[in-house]
């Protein structure tokens, strides 16, 4: 088999991921050459870079270069999607309010509808609702008489407390004149 026949079949076993270590170092060692075949000579650049690299990843850093590269990109990533999401949100808020405050619109342009067709059951119903209203107005009426008597009785207090306002009022007024 000549040597440009097994290269190709090396190539082909490696783009498959079947080659063995040895066919790959085969491959490398043949592009490395320096002759190589003008059919197989677009790899050869390819080959180089990879022998390349072999020989950087021995270097300690290149992990952490490549954990630093990763985290950079998936934190862009997850940036684009935030700011993309905030942009589909605000969108989203300002269709759901136009359509509401269009809703709002279109719901007060229509014409008032009455509830009931006879004029006298309207004026039975408004009555026995002005009646119940009436009873809880009066019942909550009564409630504030208790008021008054908070206030009866609060009054012996305010009389018994009123030369002490009296005094600080006094001492009020006489800072007020010394400030002056």
């Amino acid at each position: 088999m000549t040597e440009l026949k097994e290269i190709q079949q090396l190539l082909q076993l490696y783009f498959k991921g079947e080659s063995s270590l040895e066919d790959e170092r085969r491959l490398e060692t043949y592009f490395q050459s320096g002759n190589v075949a003008e059919e197989v000579a677009e790899y050869a650049e390819f080959f180089g870079g990879i022998s390349e690299l072999a020989n950087v990843v021995d270097d300690s850093t290149i992990e952490e270069e490549v954990m630093d590269y990763i985290l950079e990109n998936e934190s862009r990533e997850k940036k684009k999607y935030f700011s993309m999401w905030k942009t589909v949100t605000g969108i989203a808020a300002s269709v759901i309010i136009v359509m509401g405050g269009f809703l709002f619109f279109q719901q007060q342009q229509k014409p008032f509808e009455d509830t009931f067709e006879d004029p006298e059951q309207a004026y039975a119903y408004a009555t026995h609702t002005l009646q119940f209203v009436s009873e809880k107005y009066s019942k909550g009426l009564a409630e504030l008489s208790n008021f008054d008597k908070l206030r009866k009785g609060n009054k012996p207090i305010k009389e018994s407390t009123a030369p002490v306002v009296e005094f600080y009022k006094g001492v009020e007024r006489m800072e007020n004149e010394q400030q002056q």
